[in-house]
């Protein structure tokens, strides 16, 4: 039994609720996609609208349930495989007896796929036709994973009353044990940076670890944005046993959501070094884990276990992806942003997606909305921005702030508050008009920076409810959307064999604009993100911001020389090149012309 995944592309976690119930609409053709399980309040929304449709006897798990979080958690994660389990069964009943969609079907497949070629096989012999293609689907063919996301840093304490509850009850070590203790096999995306006690949490649950015959049941992938990162992490894990079965390197600032922009490094550069170092990961971490393993009187490993890995940010060519595979020698590519218009793979309402179809480039920008404090993608013109301006307009500040899951700050109260909420931007706001010292300039400076976070939670997850017509309940707040700014490019809604199609180089569906290469829009991106950090900094120069203004322009640049040579020595991209060169030789006068502040002697 061939266990190679169908797809070589994937798709990764989208906001709270874009992706929650990709598994179901898209697992069946063996794509793999990525579920945020932060919000135990949205899963339970969508277990009940879907027991309902397929007539399920899944129940209702109310606040009052002891564990309730990670109780939902897991019970939306299990009906969510009974659903794919049983789409799967009929989808290959339909393709065994129906030649047409049998043909719709291998018109998706990667034209590199040896279940294509064995299909296309089986198709052109006339004998014994059903029974050796049901033969051939019962042998080959698998759903593709429901993997699960979790926000590392998305961790909160959690109180009964007035009385902390102890550490396992914080949001994303329930959120965690949700998934531990559901019937997936599948994986868990750890996001957004290292969270020490939550990983150690992991060793609780013997799924993580390999059984006698070296098999994980639940695996963890890693999103991280350099190798560095990766090794300590990966070395963190190994020493308690636990394998990393997949490192997800993601472009720090050419993706959707959260942008974590690195030193300077820039996409192409990373991925080199993961491709020249990929065996020193899997050696350092094996010979720890065996270790570990031995110490806890687990089943040992000889061999080191399938370490994968992938990539994404910013895609948008068959060629790009091609690309990706080839030169990288990743194992898949992440296609994010542009499932948003998509209706059949992912949970948006019509409105937000009619307001991705027609955005240009001007539109998507990087904003300080997040309470996170991190630089968040999204697009002008949401609902969400509208009615924030118009209570802003009657003088009204934050949100009313009900799910509490960003009230990470602990500066009013140690059961923390959300720098997005009401509460906390009234105090904020009050403190600021009391202080008479600052200038018009600086005060209002000040109260954009308080006032610009929105509300995350429930933003993020409206578009999911709105789609399927659920009940809103609380204040109005409209929808927030996280795009890449590479979704610039795309302008119409396509269906989801368009999509596939388009990825594997068999259709296209891009406008004939003058798309920049990925590797070339990030690095503008780059440019753009040191000329703003620069001209936004404060009037006290500090000898470790030069410091690291300095090491992030020699990086850059450093970039730009690994692009010059990797592109005129490489096959692919040759119709662009001249483009190419001509756009890394501007940037790098727009660099060089940059001037880095020096400290005041």
């Amino acid at each position: 039994m061939t266990h190679k995944p169908l797809h070589n592309f994937h798709i990764p976690v989208m906001g709270l609720a874009y992706t929650i119930d990709s598994p179901i609409r898209v697992a069946q053709y063996g794509i793999s996609s990525v579920i945020s399980i932060i919000d135990d309040e949205i899963l339970e929304k969508m277990k009940g609208f879907y027991t309902k449709k397929f007539n399920l006897d899944y129940l209702g798990i109310s606040t009052k349930t002891e564990d309730y979080r990670a109780k939902r958690i897991t019970a939306y994660l299990d009906m969510v495989d009974d659903i794919v389990n049983e789409k799967f069964e009929s989808f290959k009943q339909e393709i065994t007896k129906n030649r047409e969609a049998l043909k719709n079907f291998m018109a998706i497949l990667p034209n590199t796929s040896d279940l294509k070629s064995g299909l296309q096989n089986l198709v052109s012999q006339k004998e014994n036709l059903g029974s050796s293609i049901k033969n051939f689907i019962e042998t080959n063919l698998k759903p593709g994973s429901i993997d699960v996301n979790i926000m590392t840093k998305v961790d909160k304490d959690n109180y009964k009353k007035d009385e902390q509850l102890p550490v396992m009850f914080n949001d994303a070590h329930a959120s965690l044990r949700g998934f531990a203790q559901s019937k997936l096999s599948s994986s868990m995306v750890l996001s957004a940076g290292m969270n020490p006690r939550l990983y150690s949490y992991i060793e609780e649950f013997d799924d993580f670890f390999p059984d006698q015959n070296g098999v994980l049941k639940k695996k963890i992938i890693l999103k991280v944005s350099d190798f560095r990162s990766a090794m300590i992490q990966g070395n963190f894990l190994a020493k308690k046993g636990l394998w990393i079965s997949e490192y997800r390197i993601e472009s720090g600032l050419n993706c959707g959501g959260h942008a974590f922009a690195t030193e300077g490094m820039l996409l192409g550069p990373i991925m080199e070094e993961f491709k020249q170092k990929k065996n020193d990961l899997i050696q350092s971490a094996h010979s720890l884990m065996i270790a570990a393993l031995e110490q806890k009187g687990k089943h040992n490993v000889s061999e080191p276990l399938e370490m994968k890995i992938t990539v994404q940010g910013g895609v948008g060519t068959s060629e790009e992806h091609e690309f990706l595979l080839d030169n990288y020698q990743v194992d898949s590519v992440g296609w994010g942003s542009p499932f948003l218009l998509v209706p059949e793979a992912t949970s948006v309402d019509t409105e937000t997606r009619n307001l991705l179809l027609k955005s240009g480039e001007k539109d998507f920008y990087l904003s300080n909305i997040s309470p996170l404090g991190v630089p968040f993608n999204t697009v002008r013109g949401t609902s969400n921005e509208l009615l924030k301006e118009q209570k802003e307009a009657a003088g009204k500040y934050g949100s009313s702030c009900p799910k509490k899951l960003l009230a990470l700050s602990k500066e009013f109260s140690p059961q923390g508050t959300c720098t997005a909420s009401k509460k906390y931007q009234d105090i904020k706001l009050k403190e600021l008009q009391e202080n008479l010292e600052i200038t018009v300039e600086e005060f209002n400076k000040r109260k954009t920076e308080i006032t610009d976070k929105a509300c995350l939670c429930v933003g993020l997850v409206n578009a999911a409810y709105m789609e399927q017509d659920l009940e809103i309940k609380g204040e109005k707040q409209g929808v927030v959307i996280c795009p890449g700014p590479n979704l610039a490019f795309f302008d119409k809604e396509v269906s989801l064999s368009e999509m596939v199609q388009h990825i594997y180089g068999n259709a296209n569906i891009l406008p004939d604009n003058q798309r920049p290469n990925m590797f070339i829009n990030e690095l503008k991106m780059y440019v753009d993100y040191l000329k703003k950090e620069i001209a936004n900094s404060s009037a006290q120069i500090t000898h470790s911001q030069t410091k690291k203004w300095n090491a992030f322009k020699k990086n850059v640049l450093e970039g730009i020389e690994y692009y010059h040579n990797l592109f005129n020595t490489s096959t692919f991209f040759k119709s662009g090149l001249k483009t190419i060169d001509l756009q890394l030789q501007e940037y790098k006068l727009m660099l060089t012309a940059i001037e880095v502040p020096q400290v005041e002697k």
